[in-house]
């Protein structure tokens, strides 16, 4: 039997440990500094309670860091405190520069770093998140062993640390950011009494702007009218008090394509205008 250990059983992380532990694996969590909430959760999902994080690095062949970005590093560090040798999967939304950090802290204890993302909302009978797995073949291809078959779909990346977390940001850069100016967009024309004319145009589409990247180049001739325009919607939301950041920052990458005004583009023309040329 495969041993795991969860850090920590949030709503993802429990619901995750509880898939590999219906395909046998024994999972193990560290009640040490956590919440009722979280007590509550490892009871229900049938989690096995070590008496501290030394106990939990002794038993398991394989953690999994599921926790907040910012605590990640925190995490993996305590883990190498511990000298664990196992298979640390860190699993988080953070950087490749700090995955790699994260690799080379577990790493120097001797265990060997896997490289995880999960893309989807936590597994159930109605929810198949995907679990994306990089760096070393054998560990990665063990670490997806304990899920085959079950809500989580684990999937082999090719390349090494780093490979899942660019893959999982680059998701939720534009996930969660457009939920973000979704909201403000609705509250503007609120406020101005046209949300269900916002409605019914956004109604009229059935695809999302990220599939459709044979229009960036066209994106990107266009930018030199789309920043003042940009600009303008800031000046609205400013005057309705509301946040207008996001707007300023779409204009200002708008801008990065002032050069291409018109131009006929190819993709990797158009990506290549977006990068710094400080590389900041």
């Amino acid at each position: 039997m495969t041993t795991v250990g969860i850090l920590h059983p949030g709503s993802m992380g429990v619901a995750v440990a509880a898939q590999a532990r219906q395909q046998g694996a024994e999972v193990f969590w560290c009640p040490e500094g956590r919440s009722e909430a979280s007590r509550s959760r490892a009871l229900r999902y049938g989690l096995t309670a070590a008496s501290n994080l030394t106990e939990l690095c002794e038993q398991c062949d394989v953690i999994i860091s599921l926790c907040p970005p910012a605590n990640a590093v925190e995490v993996a560090a305590s883990v190498a405190a511990e000298a664990f040798s196992g298979t640390y999967v860190d699993a988080n939304a953070i950087s490749p520069a700090h995955m790699t950090q994260i690799d080379d802290i577990v790493g120097a204890t001797g265990a060997i770093v896997v490289d995880g993302s999960v893309i989807g909302s936590p597994p159930s009978t109605s929810k198949h998140p995907r679990l994306y797995l990089s760096g070393p073949a054998e560990e990665s291809a063990t670490v997806a062993q304990l899920f085959c078959g079950s809500a989580v779909r684990p999937l082999l990346l090719e390349g090494g640390i780093g490979k899942a977390s660019a893959l999982k940001l680059a998701y939720s850069s534009y996930q969660k950011a457009s939920r973000v100016l979704a909201a403000v967009s609705y509250a503007l024309a609120s406020d101005h009494g046209v949300e269900e004319e916002l409605l019914d145009i956004a109604r009229g589409r059935t695809s999302s702007y990220l599939t459709e990247t044979d229009y960036f180049p066209k994106t990107a001739a266009r930018a030199w009218r789309w920043a003042p325009e940009m600009r303008e919607a800031a000046h609205a939301l400013d005057d309705a008090r509301l946040p207008a950041a996001l707007m300023e920052a779409s204009a200002e990458i708008l801008e990065r394509w002032a050069a291409l005004k018109d131009q006929p583009l190819k993709l990797g023309e158009a990506l290549e205008g977006l990068h710094s040329a400080h590389g900041g």
